[in-house]
């Protein structure tokens, strides 16, 4: 595919994705939001229209497209203000595929990625637990051999996807001697099994279209193939596709704040004070020039680590940088959207309100801002 064709396919990628956000997403989802997750159906819908796993291979249901295709579609579900949706859909579609693709067996992707390009099946990752948030290494879930089958006990929280999956990556310690990360195992669990439990959808602040719960297992039994990877090589898994997953954010996290930013101009040329339109003080526009400023080196940065991906090139410190950059610049102006809303903004029926709530988890998953600059600063001092 050249590079101009490539384009022109993109263009069109990303029309069909914005007009169906427009027309079947953002009409509902406020409701959504009251509901406190999405109707089941909209997963087969958002399958049927092809917009799930886009880049996984062509023998495995997807398109096989650049990785960008992939991106077009978390682009568009975030700069229309449905993060809550977005984002699940991007722990399905650029997580959970993407570690089955890349360390799966033959026979675990034949079986899953159709299914979950096709939305029959949703995807979820188990790896925070209650005791060790960004610390991996704390991981106390356990995963025993058992004859043929591995027998996994623990629990863990903050799943997204929690109600709604039926298929989740568990991260669990397989050598309870070993020291660190070095024990751990990652394994595909279905969530039909026996033992495994769904705990309530967790209430948040932000994201509210988001299913997001605690997941039990006591005594769930997998069999041997249920293994995703190496035996006790699921912490080396786990970093090769944290690059994938950070950038994933930095890229919602630049289009969620063109979106805000969007919202944010078409209000304040229209609400007067004083006799004239916002728009028309010096401070509006200023802050204007500000937030605009800030969205576009970010997003030149973010579309250089985006090229470095796909060419194979993009290192963890350079990932890390767009991550810490991007989100904190998100949390930035939305902010700074919000306070051009006046009182208006804190009210929920204003979509701002939304945009400013939702962002504030990004500079949280993923790797927290502080974790992020841990690894920047390693770099730096070595």
């Amino acid at each position: 595919m050249s590079q101009t064709y490539e384009q022109s396919e993109l263009d069109l990628f990303r029309d069909n994705v914005r007009r169906y956000v427009e027309n079947e997403i953002s009409p509902q989802y406020e409701q959504w939001e009251r509901d406190g997750m999405v109707p089941r159906t909209v997963w087969n819908q958002l399958g049927e229209q092809g917009f799930l796993c886009v880049d996984v291979p062509e023998q495995y249901g997807g398109f096989g497209v650049p990785f960008r295709f992939s991106m077009v579609v978390a682009e568009e579900f975030a700069r229309a203000n449905c993060m809550g949706l977005g984002g699940g859909m991007a722990v399905h579609s650029d997580i959970v595929a993407h570690y089955i693709v890349d360390s799966g067996s033959e026979a675990q992707k034949e079986h899953y990625l159709p299914k979950m390009v096709s939305g029959e099946l949703i995807g979820a990752i188990a790896m925070t637990e209650p005791g060790t948030g960004s610390d991996l290494q704390g991981v106390r879930t356990s995963a025993r051999l058992d004859g043929d089958e591995y027998v996994i006990n623990g629990s863990k929280t903050f799943i997204s996807n929690g109600q709604h999956c039926d298929l989740v990556v568990v991260v669990a310690r397989t050598d309870p001697d070993a020291p660190g990360s070095r024990g751990l195992s990652l394994f595909i669990v279905d969530c039909d099994t026996a033992g495994f439990e769904r705990g309530c959808n967790l209430e948040k602040i932000g994201c509210h279209a988001a299913d997001t719960s605690e997941m039990f297992f006591q005594d769930v039994r997998v069999p041997r193939s249920a293994l995703l990877g190496k035996l006790n090589g699921g912490f080396s898994v786990l970093m090769n596709e944290l690059a994938r997953e950070r950038l994933s954010l930095a890229v919602c996290g630049v289009a969620a704040a063109e979106g805000a930013l969007a919202l944010t101009v078409e209000y304040v040329k229209e609400r007067k004070a004083f006799g004239k339109a916002i728009a028309d003080f010096q401070n509006t526009r200023f802050k204007l020039a500000e937030m605009q400023t800030d969205m576009r080196v970010n997003k030149a940065f973010v579309n250089e680590c985006v090229d470095r991906f796909e060419a194979g090139e993009l290192d963890v410190t350079s990932v890390s940088m767009a991550k810490l950059s991007a989100t904190e610049m998100q949390g930035r102006v939305v902010d700074g959207c919000l306070q051009l809303f006046g009182g208006y903004g804190y009210m929920t029926e204003y979509p701002i309100s939304r945009a400013y709530v939702d962002a504030r988890v990004q500079r949280i998953y993923g790797g927290t801002s502080e974790i992020m600059k841990e690894l920047i600063s390693r770099d730096v001092l070595s």
